[in-house]
């Protein structure tokens, strides 16, 4: 299996079909873990998916392995509270974190604290998190909650990579913009990388992407 090279940008055909082998093969859920002592052994490498509530993660990590029930969806946002982890491969190649959504206006004060040291524990003492992955919903672009994760990522020292979701909810020339935007505060940032990825779960754009991105961030983890 080929390595992924972390310093270049885009993916190669070869790259890409090797990802979609790799999420074509078994994937399950794991466990559910509502503090740090419930989290697993950290024998493999880790990749996470945060975001505010309602931004589609689950969806998208629904896309990304190409199972329509694997991660839990809602019409009610912030329904994911713990850390929720899933096994990829066979042998085992990487776990993905569900991490809880954030942001969410009408969750009492004492939940949303709860959930900030959960994620702010995991981020500073998880040794085998590879990447995190930040969800920004195309429609809205990047809010205050979404810069106080990425704080979060920048102090624990966490690469972490952002993905607009939802690009098909809106217009060319306004996913343009959005992108723009959102490319131009990234940049800033110490532990960002560089480059966006679009994506739609709906339609499918970006999936393949986001399938090898992940498999980059644990190339040399």
């Amino acid at each position: 299996m080929s390595e992924f090279d972390p310093e270049k940008t885009g993916f190669n055909e070869d790259e890409l079909e090797i990802a979609r082998k790799l999420f074509a093969g078994p994937v399950s859920f794991l466990k559910s873990a509502p503090t740090l002592e419930f989290i697993p052994e950290p024998t493999v490498p880790e990749v996470s998916f945060a975001g505010r509530s309602n931004v589609g993660k689950s969806s998208l990590l629904n896309a990304l392995t190409n199972r329509n029930g694997l991660a839990r969806t809602s019409n009610t946002p912030g329904r994911t509270q713990e850390l929720n982890f899933f096994e990829v491969g066979e042998p085992l190649r990487l776990r993905l974190v569900d991490m809880p959504g954030y942001g969410f206006a009408e969750a009492p004060k004492e939940v949303v604290k709860r959930w900030r040291f959960l994620i702010n524990d995991y981020l500073r003492g998880r040794q085998v998190l590879a990447r995190a992955f930040v969800l920004i919903d195309s429609r809205h672009g990047i809010k205050p909650v979404d810069n106080d994760i990425m704080d979060m990522l920048d102090a624990a020292a966490v690469s972490y990579r952002v993905v607009l979701t939802k690009a098909d909810k809106i217009k060319a020339t306004e996913l343009a913009a959005v992108s723009g935007r959102t490319a131009e505060v990234i940049r800033k940032r110490a532990a960002a990388h560089p480059d966006l990825i679009i994506t739609s779960s709906e339609k499918g754009m970006g999936i393949p992407e986001l399938r090898a991105a992940v498999l980059e961030a644990i190339a040399t983890a």
